[in-house]
């Protein structure tokens, strides 16, 4: 069963990581995906390789411009009925250290960058009576992490911007809500040294890693009728860190 056919979504930060499966997970399920991201031809790499097509979209999610244009791509292909926001950066410095530039940077891409694209497909799911926005906060945005006061701050944003919105666009049959990666493998966290590597593996009850795909299914899950009682929610996809 396709849980998605003839539907249309735009994945924010597509062409790689998490983005990346969640777009192709979405796309298994029958969508046409926008993969919006500031590597355009990455993305189009991606899009390539969808069964059903769709569009890359050069994406500065901090632009409303781009943020608009990724919305009225989606709306090239019938409709926009599911919107990913996944696009993300990080800029790891302890408080002492960390600068306005990283502050604003983080905050920025991840905060600034949801609420724009919430704040464009919204305008059109509410006309269209219909629409599911999924945000990719994290766990560190319920639990904090050492030199990453920006990143932290940003992703518990992104779960303030789910609930706020949820209860605004609720009756207008759109919903929001939030998924919370904990430790999964892509080639930013294998990046990591292997102390710090370790050490999160540690507080892991599972033993053992996510993989970008196993946030793609959750997402996939709260982009479709499977989930069409659930809004202002957070899913945490963590193998049972920091319960």
């Amino acid at each position: 069963m396709k849980l998605l056919e003839g539907r249309n979504a735009i994945v924010t930060g597509g062409a790689q990581g998490i983005g990346r499966a969640t777009a192709l997970m979405l796309a298994e399920h029958g969508a046409r995906v926008v993969v919006a991201d500031l590597d355009e031809r990455t993305a189009q790499a991606v899009v390539d390789g969808l069964p059903q097509g769709g569009a890359a979209v050069r994406c500065d999610v901090r632009d409303p411009d781009d943020a608009r244009a990724a919305v009225a791509a989606c709306q090239d292909l019938g409709s926009v009925d599911v919107v990913v926001n996944n696009a993300g950066i990080t800029r790891d410095a302890t408080l002492r250290k960390l600068t306005m530039a990283d502050w604003d940077a983080v905050l920025d891409v991840h905060l600034k960058g949801a609420f724009l694209m919430s704040q464009a497909a919204a305008a059109v799911m509410r006309e269209q009576g219909r629409g599911a926005i999924v945000n990719i906060s994290s766990i560190s945005g319920k639990v904090g992490m050492i030199g990453q006061a920006n990143y932290s701050a940003a992703k518990a944003g992104m779960v303030g911007l789910t609930k706020a919105t949820a209860k605004e666009l609720a009756h207008r049959g759109v919903r929001v809500n939030a998924v919370q990666p904990g430790l999964i493998r892509t080639a930013m966290t294998e990046a990591l040294r292997q102390d710090v590597w370790d050490q999160k593996m540690s507080e892991i009850p599972m033993g053992r890693a996510g993989e970008p795909e196993e946030v793609a299914k959750v997402v996939l899950f709260l982009a479709s009728d499977l989930s069409s009682y659930l809004t202002g929610t957070v899913l945490e996809v963590t193998g049972g860190r920091f319960m």
